[in-house]
């Protein structure tokens, strides 16, 4: 189909919308007025983002999403963690997390003192700890 025919699909689709719209049959529908909750797929190639959802939708996630997902929880534990030898323990084990995401990229993550997201990880954690050490009144 030509560009043009998409043009006039669309614009079809949108006079819909708006008649629909003007009717009030998009009211009262379940999630109206909450955000929506967009699938962030920028870390997958275009031509694999179909085959990605489909295996998503069925249960499965890739297994760099999943390590991705198990690493902020990591670090949200670690925000809540009071103890100083369990957060020693967790930040060894996100430090070995890291490191086997970069080794299947084949790029170096280190996690030391200079690195920006071993500070943000810090800062998060400290801001997280000094908020559980303000009294409440």
């Amino acid at each position: 189909m030509s560009e043009g025919g998409f043009g006039v699909i669309a614009f079809v689709a949108e006079q819909r919308i708006r008649e629909a719209q003007d009717r009030g049959e998009f009211e009262g529908l379940p999630g109206q007025g909450k955000p929506l909750n967009l699938e962030d797929d920028s870390m997958v190639p275009e031509d694999l983002r179909m085959a990605y959802k489909v295996l998503r939708n069925a249960g499965y996630i890739p297994p760099e999403l999943a390590e991705r997902k198990e690493i902020t929880t990591l670090v949200e534990m670690l925000e809540q963690c009071a103890d100083e030898q369990e957060r020693v323990r967790q930040i060894r084990k996100l430090r070995v997390m890291l490191g086997r995401a970069a080794a299947r990229r084949n790029r170096p993550v280190t996690l030391e003192d200079n690195d920006p997201y071993y500070q943000r990880i810090v800062e998060r954690i400290t801001l997280a700890e000094r908020k559980r050490s303000v009294p409440k009144e």
